[in-house]
């Protein structure tokens, strides 16, 4: 599990075959949906600064033309492949029932008990990871590619609240309940649902204009003068427990309140949580560019990572 989960081997044709193939595919929703993490990465793209962007169009095949947004939804589909079935656990994390808490010590790990396999652990690691990038290919440890599109995808999951949830109801999706007519769960709502219902019902089904909304909250619209907060961190381990922790608070207070099994959620429930999940996809954007800039910049003062401390053993 270790060598997995830290080390990527060097490109190869038939990776790139694979990843062709996978494009070519319908998204599972998993995470965000396709719309959210597509968004995800179109905001944090817009915001790179020109290292950043140059970096992640060489990271980037050819067939998607430097489109990040292309491949964020990526790591949903593989996840149950057989190469990549260990990145499971890394999409989510599960806390105590009710408490409203996270603990990195105490929530990050998988099903049986490994350490760090966590969206937060996953974040870390894959963040270490792209901080090699500036010392060059000569002796290249990891798929500098894949921990791109892991670390890209990772960063909207944590900014969905579900993702962050409770062990016993996984996220909520042992919570069925019915959306308006139809039938799902409290997960896939948070997931899916919400994004899928704004869309309908006031962007002519246009995920393009819904991004232009939210772009223009960041730029000059409501959230314009928290974004230097969003995005400023002294510490990665300790952001990433604030992104976290940010989601269980959401989870508890917009996401399981008043929900419960076999109920019918409509306009009450869906009107006052959009803010919230338009303002959690802007947070996951922003943040994830700050990463990259961070990262890429040829004069970055590169952290001292304990990688063993934020990887299996």
């Amino acid at each position: 599990m270790e060598k997995k989960y830290r080390y990527f081997g060097r490109f190869s044709f038939h990776w790139f075959v694979l990843l062709a193939f996978v494009c070519s595919l319908v998204p599972r929703a998993q995470g965000w949906s396709k719309e959210g993490h597509i968004m995800t990465c179109q905001i944090a793209q817009a915001l790179l600064k020109p290292e950043a962007a140059e970096a992640v169009r060489n990271l980037l095949p050819h067939n998607v033309d430097g489109d990040l947004s292309a491949l964020c939804v990526w790591p949903d589909q593989v996840r149950h492949w057989y190469r990549y079935r260990w990145t499971s656990p890394l999409h989510f994390i599960d806390t105590p029932d009710n408490a409203c808490t996270f603990d990195y010590s105490r929530d990050c790990h998988d099903q049986h008990g490994l350490k760090n396999m966590c969206v937060a652990g996953a974040i870390q690691n894959f963040t270490s990871q792209l901080s090699h990038y500036t010392e060059g290919t000569s002796d290249r440890r990891y798929n500098m590619t894949e921990a791109l599109l892991f670390l890209s995808h990772f960063m909207g999951d944590i900014h969905q609240p579900m993702h962050v949830g409770f062990t016993t109801d996984e996220g909520g999706n042992t919570i069925d309940l019915r959306w308006y007519k139809h039938k799902s769960n409290l997960h896939h709502v948070w997931d899916r649902e919400i994004i899928q219902q704004a869309m309908k019902d006031y962007y002519d089904k246009d995920m393009e204009l819904l991004l232009q909304d939210i772009q223009g909250n960041i730029t000059d619209g409501i959230w314009s003068d928290d974004v230097t907060s969003w995005k400023h961190c002294d510490d990665q381990r300790s952001c990433i427990n604030k992104y976290a922790t940010e989601s269980i608070n959401i989870a508890c207070k917009w996401g399981y309140k008043d929900v419960g099994v076999g109920e019918t959620l409509a306009e009450d429930y869906f009107l006052p949580r959009l803010p919230v999940v338009e303002k959690r996809i802007a947070q996951g954007g922003v943040r994830l560019a700050a990463i990259l800039n961070r990262v890429f910049s040829s004069d970055q003062e590169t952290e001292v990572a304990d990688e063993a401390s934020h990887s299996p053993t």
